[in-house]
């Protein structure tokens, strides 16, 4: 690494041992307030930093972007996903955008089991029912779920935790079936013993689960509309991990509301932190605060891959995990 420190500002508190290996390496300001940055504070970051690490949280637009000052190099994400970021903008900047892939695959693909099975089985309503004093003992037919053994799952979006989550629905007797912009090599498909639709609209028709596991960009924004629910069979449930903005949220609330399908496990809204007062009234929707990635493994191995991209940025070589035009 150079002898010179570069100065990186981190916009969220990081896990304790990140933030000291950073405080090691570079010239860090750290944030610990723990409270997202707004516009003004984002941009004051950017106009200050060579290096900027932002979260989930930080709403990097283009104007934000635009202005950021003349130092800022690098925007070394704190997460996989970067639909937070404007790249058009970032890239019209020259700048160099980082993420951490593949660390966070098999805690993602675990939370979506955790809300097939919390849905499909009521987890939640039961365990509201005995916090509530509300249990009345065993009864034949109370709170009557669904198995999944033997259940058609469609995956939508077949990357790193598509499989992943393929893998473990196979294993509880589920047959996998997949859309994806681009069909799996055929070892890939036969190994998971996976059905590829060729359509979206035509695999949602025909499949008892839905996992939504594809990135948020231009094409899958609503990609999970109105239309789309209408093509769902009553006793679908819903599972997303994914960015809350790939399910019309609106239309969903309607859909569960009129009985079009049978439940919804969300881990991500439309308008985070903020949550639709009709999801939390309804008793057949699983809901938990954007946990997917939420382990203390998984933390740790982003910071990991953070500070390899800006320990290979800072010597002048391309970091591992640049972002590139149609990153999926």
């Amino acid at each position: 690494m150079s002898t010179k420190r570069p100065k990186v500002i981190v916009t969220r508190r990081l896990p304790q041992a990140v933030e000291t290996r950073m405080a090691e390496l570079f010239d860090v300001e750290l944030n610990f307030t723990d409270v997202a940055m707004d516009a003004a504070a984002l941009s004051d970051a950017l106009a200050r930093a060579d290096v900027v690490v932002p979260t989930v949280t930080d709403n990097l637009t283009a104007d934000v972007i635009a202005a950021a000052g003349p130092r800022l190099k690098l925007l070394a994400n704190f997460g996989t996903g970067v639909d937070h970021i404007d790249l058009a903008a970032a890239r019209a900047k020259d700048l160099v955008v980082t993420n951490t892939p593949g660390v966070l695959t098999d805690d993602t693909a675990d939370m979506v089991m955790a809300l097939i099975l919390g849905v499909a089985r009521r987890i939640g309503e039961g365990e509201k029912l005995l916090r509530a004093g509300d249990w009345r003992g065993w009864s034949p037919t109370g709170m009557l779920g669904h198995r999944v053994t033997g259940k058609r799952l469609g995956i939508v979006g077949m990357g790193r935790i598509g499989q992943a989550v393929a893998v473990r629905a196979r294993a509880f007797g589920c047959s996998i079936h997949y859309h994806n912009r681009h069909r799996l090599p055929a070892a890939a498909e036969a190994a998971l013993e996976a059905t590829y639709w060729p359509t979206l609209e035509a695999m949602l028709a025909r499949v008892d689960l839905v996992s939504l596991n594809c990135p948020l960009t231009p094409e899958t924004h609503h990609l999970i509309d109105d239309a789309a629910l209408r093509l769902m069979q009553r006793h679908v449930y819903l599972v997303n991990v994914a960015r809350g903005g790939v399910v019309d949220e609106a239309s969903l609330v309607a859909c569960l509301a009129r009985g079009g399908i049978a439940g919804a496990g969300l881990d991500v809204f439309e308008r985070e932190p903020t949550i639709d007062a009709a999801l939390l009234a309804m008793p057949n929707v699983a809901l938990v605060p954007h946990l997917g990635s939420a382990t203390f493994e998984g933390r740790l191995d982003m910071g990991e891959k953070v500070i390899a991209n800006i320990r290979s940025w800072a010597d002048g070589h391309r970091p591992p995990d640049q972002v590139l035009e149609g990153w999926a």
